[in-house]
């Protein structure tokens, strides 16, 4: 997702067990603009509020971001707010895709912005929504190709725009993106509001991921019966899988549900190894044997401890630490939360220091209880999912990798290096990031640095600090710049988190041809859409 050096478009590969929906008509050309998303899918059908709620219900459909919501109770639910309180109502398509590992609605928005805009624009019709917002954050192709499709549309110029958020892993739920378009900092809101209730602007709000609103748009377009010609009958249709870490091909990878996995880790030469992390940094870890026979779908993964979640797929391969994967991922999710509430400032620190000792071998079994404790006393008591997601996502590791637990708990290593197989990211936002840095040859081990940032600085048995391998987070920095000024030593000191890279300009992305009318003519794509 970036540009190549010839400048063309450097867009996700993508491949495909079995039917072409969500990434019809990519298989010819690299970005669909009006005139081609028109010649693949033709215009979608319209429908009013109760027509896009049975549509929704007669297949289930879900969202695609992680938490599987049934997409009829939300619409329900904005219908009826806005009914009650006798308002408008806004729908945001969530594009922000924080996860580390997640491309597949960046690979919608480069390639087929058209299918996620048009999905939304039907929606907006049937619950009368005054306002499209796409959330975005970070990537500059992905947010172009959006832009400049709305650009290019009469009919979204007025109804849509674009808002950024930074780019952060918590930007992404639902409460955090709602803040940031309403001009304030984007963090889980700290208690449960709904966007249906009070979204954006206070209003009742429809919010799902962008793949969501493509899923929309492909089940208005073939209808009930068409689209569940594939998949089970439980879960009809077509998923989209991010797949990286060990695989040799990388790709976003659409397949029926129910198509083994082992079929997807196959053609993207992705062997196992060690284990597969199905869900992403929140979700779970499969044994290799577990990960080879199980189906592609809600259900079916969370058969055997796994969860589908927003269709992140990360074998591991067996060339690296599991644990010291593990620990890195468990570090970037401590410095990753909104630091406001004790689990995700202390709790979560904890487990990667824990981690971080298993791995160094300096732990032992002591190390490994407490990131059990600690994992244990965090759960279900953070103002947000997060620290839930992050224990679930350690113990999960634990479980599955016994025996390289057992090497580091027992031997202090298993013998492998940690060849960052899990992907962590490396854009301009984390290069601007500080790290506190110790001057070993002035740090006379006063301890004042860990009473003043006990978040990433602790004391070892001789009383010097250790520090926590993750930058400064946002809402730490004011406490770690009082921590170097208060220095008796004058031995702590903020450094650049890494060296800041030369970036390319970017390429502007063609504008389409201009024509009107995403919604409002007969269903039904023009033969290029593949039901089954």
């Amino acid at each position: 997702m970036a540009l190549s050096q010839s400048g063309q478009l450097d867009a996700p590969t993508i491949m495909r067990i079995g039917a072409a929906r969500l990434t019809a008509g990519l298989d010819r050309m690299p970005r669909l603009d009006l005139d081609s998303h028109r010649d693949v899918f033709g215009p979608l059908p319209r429908l009013s509020g109760a027509d896009l709620i049975a549509l929704a219900e007669q297949v289930d459909l879900r969202g695609q971001g992680g938490a599987a919501f049934p997409f009829a109770r939300k619409v329900k639910a904005v219908l009826d707010s806005a009914e009650a309180m006798d308002c408008p109502t806004i729908v945001v398509v969530n594009g922000t895709e924080g996860e580390p590992g997640s491309v597949k609605d960046k690979m919608l928005m480069i390639r087929s912005p058209y299918l996620v805009l048009s999905g939304a624009a039907l929606a907006a019709e049937a619950i009368g929504a005054e306002e499209i917002i796409v959330g975005v954050a970070g990537n500059e192709l992905a947010n172009r190709s959006v832009e400049a499709a709305i650009a290019a549309e009469p009919g979204l110029r007025k109804l849509a725009r674009v808002v950024q958020v930074p780019e952060r892993f918590i930007s992404g739920e639902s409460g955090a993106l709602v803040r940031g378009i309403n001009g304030k900092r984007p963090v889980p809101p700290g208690r449960k509001v709904l966007a249906s209730d009070s979204g954006v602007d206070d209003l009742p709000t429809l919010l799902s991921n962008a793949s969501t609103f493509a899923q929309l748009a492909v089940l208005a377009l073939l209808g009930p019966e068409r689209f569940a010609a594939v998949g089970t009958v439980e879960e009809p249709g077509t998923v989209l899988l991010s797949v990286g870490g060990s695989a040799g091909q990388p790709a976003v990878v659409e397949v029926p549900t129910g198509t083994p996995l082992a079929a997807v880790l196959d053609i993207c030469l992705a062997p196992a190894g060690d284990g597969v992390l199905v869900g992403g940094y929140h979700g779970m870890w499969l044994p290799a044997e577990t990960a080879y026979a199980v189906p592609v779908s809600r259900a079916g993964l969370e058969a055997v401890g796994g969860t589908l979640g927003s269709g992140i797929v990360l074998p591991l391969g067996d060339g690296t630490c599991p644990l010291g994967e593990v620990s890195r991922i468990a570090s970037y999710l401590a410095g990753e939360s909104a630091g406001q509430c004790g689990p995700c400032k202390l709790g979560l620190p904890a487990i990667a220091r824990a981690l971080a000792a298993l791995v160094d071998g300096s732990g032992g079994i002591d190390a490994l209880d407490v990131a059990r404790r600690s994992a244990a006393a965090v759960t279900g008591r953070g103002a947000c999912a997060h620290p839930d997601g992050v224990t679930r996502f350690v113990l999960s590791a634990l479980d599955v990798f016994t025996e390289d637990l057992a090497a580091h708990v027992f031997h202090s290593s298993c013998g492998r290096p940690v060849r960052g197989v899990l992907p962590l990211p490396d854009g301009p936002e984390v290069q601007a990031q500080k790290r506190l840095v110790v001057d070993w040859t002035r740090c006379r081990g006063h301890g004042l640095c860990a009473h003043l940032v006990p978040e990433v600085i602790h004391l070892d048995a001789q009383g010097y600090p250790v520090m926590l391998n993750i930058p400064v987070p946002e809402w730490l920095e004011k406490d770690a710049q009082q921590a170097v000024e208060m220095c008796p030593a004058l031995a702590l000191r903020l450094a650049d988190a890494k060296p800041t890279r030369e970036r390319r300009a970017p390429v502007p992305i063609p504008a389409p041809t201009l024509r009107t009318g995403l919604v409002g003519g007969a269903s039904g794509a023009r033969g290029q859409l593949t039901a089954g």
